[in-house]
């Protein structure tokens, strides 16, 4: 197969011909093709987006709508997230779960009237919205918005920027979530991101998505960002990647997620793996996930081993790789337990060398977030 035939089976998004015409190399991702990086690279989309603000399209993603009288209560049989108190117009970050209180995938879910705003990883959208309406049917009904789009515009100049073009965005603070104008486009806004940094993922018609883009990127102070500094920045923050540093074999205690399961819901249970999960948060678990700073300048990617000074094996990593705005190598795994407290020195086997490093806290970078 080429890599025309290749590129012909692809999906794309609605910004896919504005993606080409601005340099980006495109590659397969989830069955998409998305722009890695464009011409100024990852390294200069990185710090750019540190420093001012970057757009993305994360229109791959998947978005629906849970409506209905039983909708909360039937989602809360799926996840650990305590969305009765929710208020309406605030957005909270959960876990679907198996019966094993492994992770099936991570999403943000929106109560809005009537119900929530969901958004899943492209990956997993397809089984995600399957699981969800057959375990909800007839409580609940899933609206599947397979006609927008999803952006993002992620760093310290992005408030001010949006609130320019939506002055009623100005007030938002994190997880905070409005249907607005932006440039004269029908909104649905979050203020939320992935990188770390202030920012918003803003969803639209995917008809007026090339529009609001081109609007955007007018602006002086932002510039297109690809699925390369998207992952530097979010690895960074201290962010886990699906199907990398969470699994369906990983429960949100060892993830280090333990916040995601809210208080109502330690008291009261009723989640999948709600047994195993609350035992967890009471005893503890054999294995974390934590930040490992390596010493030197070689990276230490996905699948590296983690030994301890005495070279036995007490772990892996998920995540690694160069931090642009730490000026080195980062990286997150899972280790024993035992070994998880921030200071405790291990090897990590790079090349079949040992390759001293450090357990650190996260995030390596401090977060922005507008909390107030």
């Amino acid at each position: 197969m080429t890599n025309q035939d290749q590129d012909q089976n692809l999906l794309t998004t609605p910004l896919d011909a504005l993606h080409r015409e601005l340099g980006a190399k495109m590659v397969p991702f989830t069955g998409y093709s998305m722009p890695v990086q464009y011409p100024a690279g990852i390294l200069k989309e990185h710090l750019h987006t540190r420093e001012k603000a970057s757009l993305f399209d994360v229109s791959h993603m998947g978005q629906a709508f849970l409506k209905g009288p039983g909708a909360i209560q039937a989602f809360e049989t799926l996840v650990p997230g305590d969305y009765e108190i929710l208020a309406e117009g605030k957005t909270r970050y959960t876990v679907l779960l198996n019966d094993k209180g492994g992770i099936l995938d991570d999403l943000m879910a929106t109560r809005i009237p009537g119900g929530l705003y969901l958004v899943v990883n492209a990956a997993c959208k397809t089984q995600d919205f399957a699981h969800i309406e057959a375990a909800t049917q007839g409580k609940a009904t899933l609206e599947i918005l397979a006609d927008r789009a999803l952006l993002a515009i992620q760093g310290p100049k992005a408030g001010e920027i949006i609130a320019r073009l939506s002055p009623e965005t100005k007030d938002m603070t994190f997880m905070m979530f409005k249907e607005v104008d932006i440039a004269g486009v029908p909104c649905f806004v979050t203020r939320s991101g992935y990188t770390g940094e202030d920012g918003f993922e803003i969803s639209m018609a995917a008809d007026r998505a090339v529009e609001l883009a081109a609007v955007l990127l007018n602006e002086p102070d932002v510039e297109a960002a690809g699925l390369g500094a998207r992952d530097s920045l979010r690895l960074e923050a201290g962010l886990c990647l699906y199907g990398h540093d969470l699994t369906t074999d990983t429960t949100p205690i060892e993830a280090d997620l333990k916040w995601a399961v809210n208080k109502r819901r330690r008291a009261e249970g009723g989640f999948p793996g709600a047994d195993i999960i609350l035992d967890q948060l009471a005893n503890g678990t054999e294995r974390t996930r934590v930040g490992i700073l390596p010493e030197g300048r070689a990276p230490a990617r996905e699948g590296v081993e983690i030994q301890d000074l005495a070279g036995n094996t007490i772990g892996t990593i998920t995540s690694g790789g160069y931090g642009p705005s730490v000026g080195g190598p980062v990286a997150m795994g899972y280790v024993q337990s035992s070994f998880a407290s921030p200071g405790t020195q291990l090897n990590l086997i790079v090349r079949n060398k040992a390759l001293a490093a450090s357990v650190v806290k996260m995030p390596f970078t401090q977060k922005t977030y507008k909390t107030k």
